[in-house]
């Protein structure tokens, strides 16, 4: 039984050890504080425009592929997903604040229809914007 053991071990070793790995950047923290802020900035300014992952990227100087991975280690979420999550609350604040229709609302807070509105509304929520606007 202690002959498995030591294979298992001697394998261990041999991986960790016995091999040069490249070494890849270490992006543990995701974007610096001043690039973070400098992007969620650039979004809450522009909500109600369509906003490309290129245009973010382009604001901290990196590409679209290391400007993902990297906003997604600082928060969590994907820039995509941050977006939505944003544009839903907004529609929230102003469902709540204003009479606006719904259709407005949509169009101010960067969707391009009631029902692209009520869709990502209902999935962050778990209910409509009518419904909302109702509690």
């Amino acid at each position: 039984m202690t002959v498995p053991l030591k294979n298992v071990l001697a394998v261990h070793l041999l991986r960790q050890h016995g091999t040069t790995k490249p070494k890849l950047p270490n992006y543990e923290y995701g974007l610096s504080h001043r690039q973070l802020q400098q992007v969620l900035d650039y979004i809450d300014a522009n909500l109600g425009n369509e906003i490309k992952l290129a245009d973010l990227a382009k604001i901290v100087g990196i590409s679209q592929f290391y400007f993902g991975r990297l906003f997604k280690q600082s928060l969590g979420l994907s820039p995509y997903q941050y977006l939505l999550q944003q544009r839903v609350e907004r529609a929230k604040k102003l469902l709540k604040t204003t009479e606006q229709p719904i259709i407005d609302i949509a169009f101010d807070c960067g969707f391009n229809s009631h029902s692209h509105l009520s869709t990502q509304f209902r999935q962050l929520t778990g209910m409509t914007p009518k419904a909302d606007r109702t509690n």
